[in-house]
């Protein structure tokens, strides 16, 4: 996944003034809000409006700046944030889960929704000058509380009682094990604005679900991040998972890979590679994370790779993928290792790459690790079959938004994850109480 050039805030400057006889004095006023970002921009191209317009999401974000005018006070416009945000995801999941009306003639499984609304809301926020002002600060921990709530962060409910696909409940007493699967945003939108992530798909499709295991049900529950280095770089993954993990039998991150294939990926590597991200940004460099003197450049997925590539599962090939790019202990140029890395190595690409696919399974894994749970927590990185539009619909400037092809690949990589996370969670036989 990929980031945009960093953007700089204007500061303005007023000058106040009273009549002929009075002094003039100049004083600093609050700062004025800052433009939108590259990724917010995008919203003004046809497709996504088109997404938006055929999904009725396109009220989202003409709801939310209502909503946040009413507000008189920060702490009112921080309530009116939290509420919106989670509105919207909950409303993302339930048009998935087909709940409520599909309010458009765009298929239930579409992940772009959710994206593209998200952004129209950050940039009403992003721009929003209220009468009560706003500092700098104040406008940024509004926008993050946005980005919790929307991703389905701020409600991942683990220890809640679960319901199951159809709404009825889990029998009493039923040992429900703890599944948690995150997703991505769509990225790429350069090279075409139309795309979606299938992996966004797949966790809108199973948040709050629960799947009938051998060993019984399991309740899953899944939030989504965003594509770009900056939020990575500020924690947004360990905020987001540290409360979690001690408490789940299974964690599994997924994201976008390979044409034609599932990749259940081996080994992460310690290493960003560069690639832009959503806001064209790049990053070349070891992971930024905390405590860096004790950061191994390699960790492993504990997921049962053997069961998981062993089932079948659906129509796509699931491997186990254990290629990774080293520079050897010793060595100066980076070298491809079929079976994974030597002794002493420097990471170069993880098996997943050197994108914030690879990140995000390094930092969850390593996060696992540093809770003291490997031994006893299966988590890694799971790779989804690239989502391609129908043949003849593969020219961004000329094709349109969906197909039916597209939705039949869609519905049958989510059909798939939901598969290969029954497979995982029945494999490990654990339960915990």
């Amino acid at each position: 996944m990929n980031a945009p050039r960093v953007r700089i805030a204007a500061l303005g400057l007023a000058l106040l003034t009273g009549g002929l006889a009075a002094p003039v004095t100049a004083t600093a006023a609050e700062p004025a809000a800052p433009s939108p970002t590259v990724e917010e921009r995008r919203l003004d191209r046809a497709a996504p409006q088109e997404i938006l317009r055929r999904s009725g999401f396109d009220t989202a974000a003409p709801e939310f700046a209502r909503s946040l005018d009413r507000a008189r006070s920060y702490a009112q416009a921080r309530r009116t944030v939290a509420r919106e945000g989670t509105a919207l995801w909950r409303r993302a999941v339930d048009r998935a889960q087909g709940r409520g009306p599909a309010r458009g003639d765009l298929s239930r499984d579409d992940d772009r929704p959710l994206y593209w609304a998200r952004l129209g809301m950050t940039r009403e926020l992003r721009t929003w000058e209220p009468g009560f002002g706003l500092t700098e600060g104040q406008r940024t921990r509004l926008l993050e509380e946005l980005e919790r709530t929307s991703r389905g962060q701020s409600t991942i409910l683990l220890h809640s009682r679960p319901r199951s696909n159809g709404g009825t409940p889990v029998p009493r007493g039923a040992d429900v094990k703890r599944i948690l699967l995150t997703g991505f945003d769509p990225f790429t939108l350069d090279r075409d604005v139309r795309i979606s992530n299938p992996s966004g798909a797949a966790a809108l499709a199973l948040d709050g679900t629960v799947i009938e295991t051998a060993d019984g049900p399991a309740r899953v529950e899944t939030a989504v991040f965003p594509v770009r280095w900056g939020d990575f770089t500020q924690g947004t993954v360990e905020r987001a998972l540290r409360p979690h993990l001690p408490g789940v039998d299974l964690f599994a991150t997924v994201s976008q890979g390979r044409v034609g294939r599932f990749d259940v990926e081996r080994t992460n590597g310690a290493r960003r590679g560069g690639f832009p991200d959503n806001e064209n940004v790049s990053r070349t460099q070891t992971i930024p994370v905390a405590d860096p003197a004790s950061q191994p450049q390699w960790t492993t997925t504990t997921l049962p790779y053997g069961a998981i590539t062993a089932a079948a599962t659906g129509r796509f090939p699931v491997y186990d993928n254990t290629s990774v790019t080293e520079i050897p202990a010793g060595g100066t140029e980076p070298v491809v290792r079929p079976d994974g890395p030597t002794p002493g190595s420097t990471a170069r690409a993880g098996g997943g790459g050197d994108y914030l696919s690879n990140e995000i399974a390094y930092r969850a894994t390593l996060l696992r690790d540093r809770l003291g749970l490997r031994d006893r927590l299966p988590g890694g990185h799971v790779h989804t079959p690239v989502l391609q539009f129908g043949a003849g619909n593969t020219d961004p400037a000329t094709g349109t938004v969906t197909d039916p092809a597209f939705v039949r690949n869609r519905l049958d990589i989510i059909d798939q994850v939901r598969a290969i996370v029954t497979v995982a969670i029945s494999a490990t036989g654990r339960t915990r109480g």
